[in-house]
């Protein structure tokens, strides 16, 4: 705002998205170009740098199959001989120029030629006959892993244009997954890549990379022919997947059903506070929320609930943050802030409340806010119209619009944490740190005082619009700048909010006077992230990987949600394949029906939540995981 100085690269970087850069705008990426963004993909999927070497078969191995190709292990000897003691990543280049990715027509043809029936089907006998007695033989656990992928196996038959069609996925999948994730990674883009560094589009196109000495001699050049037997690649592509393992959950119509939170008897004669807050979404589809603490000074009954803020709304216009969910999590502070324990979360509902009631013992908790992103997600189709925030007068005077300025009382009802209708300094704080990334300090403030209506050393809703007027005046009635606060607060070019969903929280306590405290607004993840693992591991229903003991897959459901975590206690690093697409009226946090994720060594994730697109129909959740690698 005004009284924070801003300078004109803070309004470019708030108005940039972090996946666009002035190379990417401006000149589109050649074939070459697009050719090593693939490679490098690849290759940071297995490792954390370009500049570390292949050591080992397993690792190339690996690394060709994060870049779409079926490796058999005759294509691998090819490349890793014995003489071979590493391979860098320009190596790994040439090997991907060589070795083109199976395509579909092959995979099919190589099936076919089993398929006595015409029917688009194997027998399990005929697939154990083919895969464990010629050519590149697999082993009796191997093929058993194959014909235990539920999707594609059913009355003792392999159906291989199903599995065909999910193959090609995953890899396509596998490939966006990995691209989307060197796109996001700041530091990763401004890695030095083999030989090869993103520049500036004045300088020449990529050379060819040379290889390392080892890679080729004589009589590799026979090696790098193309012509490999259809045999092999239907090898690699049934050990793509290991073995996997699926849910399904029929849920009922949430419209027809009972509520199950309830309030406390004699909850007037509670003692009671309330703090409210915001979900925003950022540019990268992350969410980032208020986080609070909370003082309890004795034990007591306490009763916590969290809701979307109901603002003024205008007729006509749609409100979609009150149909987002939200949820609360409550972890106790032991010593510090860096170890929490998670106590609860508010899991039951009424209507568009989430609570829970408990007995909390004296000390301090933190409140970690939650939504599943299922609803508050990016639109696909952006507003075109772009609505109008001033406008001047017969004698030049500008003035808001009363549209804007309705959107202006909306903005200060939100970051109004304490709703006592007045803006403290750390109040407004929240908002200049979202809206700027900097902050007012004591002296601003005090200009603030002294040119705008402030109540006990509060700002006004009149003085925060003024305050806005002002802005708008600097430059000259140019919205520019107040468009990049709207932004930032979930408003889009109609004055819709559409990417934020403002929230309250209500707490009573029956023998004390509890307190709260916004203090932090971070991204929902870090300590978010443990809680909801830790409560689904505790409350959901776990399947382990058949023949991978140490891969287990947990799904939490509730009236509202499911959520599914992945836990790996192995020392390796996996890949999971999850398909949704036999779900029925689902919508899921990601986007996709058909995903893959990375679980690293000795952790878990939360791989997704999934929530009714229609609350008032049944919906099914049928989702099937499968281990790649």
């Amino acid at each position: 705002m005004a009284i924070s100085p801003r300078s004109d690269a803070t309004f470019s970087n708030q108005k940039s998205t972090p996946s666009e850069s002035p190379r990417t705008k401006k000149f589109p990426l050649t074939e070459e170009e697009i050719f090593y963004m693939n490679c490098r993909a690849a290759y940071l999927t297995v490792f954390k740098s370009s500049l570390e070497n292949i050591i080992s078969k397993d690792q190339l191995y690996l690394a060709l199959q994060h870049a779409g190709r079926n490796p058999s292990q005759k294509t691998i000897n090819k490349y890793w001989t014995p003489q071979t003691a590493k391979l860098n990543f320009d190596d790994f280049c040439i090997i991907l120029r060589k070795e083109k990715p199976t395509s579909k027509a092959e995979l099919l043809k190589s099936f076919k030629q089993l398929d006595v029936n015409d029917d688009g089907c194997i027998l399990h006998t005929d697939l154990y006959k083919f895969l464990m007695k010629r050519g590149e033989k697999m082993t009796r656990e191997e093929v058993n892993a194959i014909i235990n992928l539920t999707d594609v196996n059913a009355d003792g038959k392999f159906d291989y244009i199903k599995f065909c069609k999910l193959y090609m996925t995953t890899n396509e999948q596998c490939l966006k997954t990995t691209l989307e994730k060197l796109e996001v990674d700041s530091k990763m883009r401004r890695h030095q890549f083999g030989n090869h560094i993103e520049g500036s589009p004045e300088r020449d196109p990529s050379p060819v990379p040379k290889p390392s000495p080892k890679i080729i001699r004589k009589t590799d050049q026979e090696t790098f022919s193309n012509k490999g037997d259809t045999r092999s690649s239907l090898l690699s592509a049934t050990r793509k997947f290991k073995t996997s393992v699926s849910f399904t959950i029929t849920m009922g119509a949430n419209g027809n059903r009972n509520s199950k939170l309830t309030e406390p008897n004699l909850i007037k004669d509670w003692q009671y506070m309330q703090s409210k807050g915001c979900f925003f979404l950022e540019e990268d589809g992350e969410i980032i929320s208020h986080q609070y603490r909370m003082q309890i000074a004795q034990r007591s009954m306490v009763y916590l609930t969290i809701k979307p803020l109901n603002l003024s709304q205008v007729e006509g216009k749609p409100s979609p943050w009150l149909s987002v969910d939200t949820a609360l999590y409550i972890l106790k502070e032991n010593e510090s802030q860096a170890n929490l324990q998670l106590v609860c979360f508010t899991e039951l509902r009424n209507r568009e409340v989430f609570g829970w009631t408990g007995e909390l013992g004296p000390g301090i908790y933190w409140l970690i806010p939650s939504t599943t992103g299922c609803r508050l997600r990016k639109k696909i189709n952006p507003v075109t119209d772009e609505a109008q925030l001033v406008y001047r007068d017969q004698t030049g005077k500008l003035f808001l619009t009363k549209e804007f300025k309705s959107t202006l009382s909306d903005i200060f009802e939100v970051i109004d944490l304490d709703g006592n209708g007045l803006l403290s300094l750390e109040e407004y704080n929240f908002f200049e740190l979202r809206t700027s990334g900097e902050k007012c300090d004591e002296d601003a403030w005090a200009v603030c005082r002294d040119n705008f209506d402030t109540k006990r050393n509060e700002l006004t809703r009149q003085g925060f619009m003024d305050l806005n007027l002002m802005e708008a005046n600097d430059r000259e009635g140019d919205p520019c700048d107040l468009w990049v606060t709207l932004h930032s607060m979930g408003y889009n070019k109609a004055l819709e909010l559409t990417e934020a969903c403002p929230f309250v929280i209500d707490i009573y306590a029956e023998k004390c006077k509890p307190k709260i405290k916004a203090v932090h607004m971070e991204a929902c993840s870090g300590q978010l992230e443990k809680a909801i693992c830790k409560s689904v591991l505790s409350k959901g229903d776990a399947k382990v990987m058949d023949g991978y003991e140490n891969i287990i897959v947990h799904t939490y459901s509730c009236d509202t949600w499911i959520t599914s975590v992945i836990e790996n206690k192995s020392d390796e690093k996996v890949i999971i394949h999850i398909n949704n697409e036999l779900s029925k009226n689902c919508v899921n946090n990601r986007g996709l029906n058909i995903f893959a994720v990375e679980v690293g060594p000795k952790s878990t994730m939360v791989c997704q939540h999934v929530m009714p697109l229609n609350e008032r129909q049944e919906w099914i959740y049928y989702c099937i995981y499968s281990l790649i690698s």
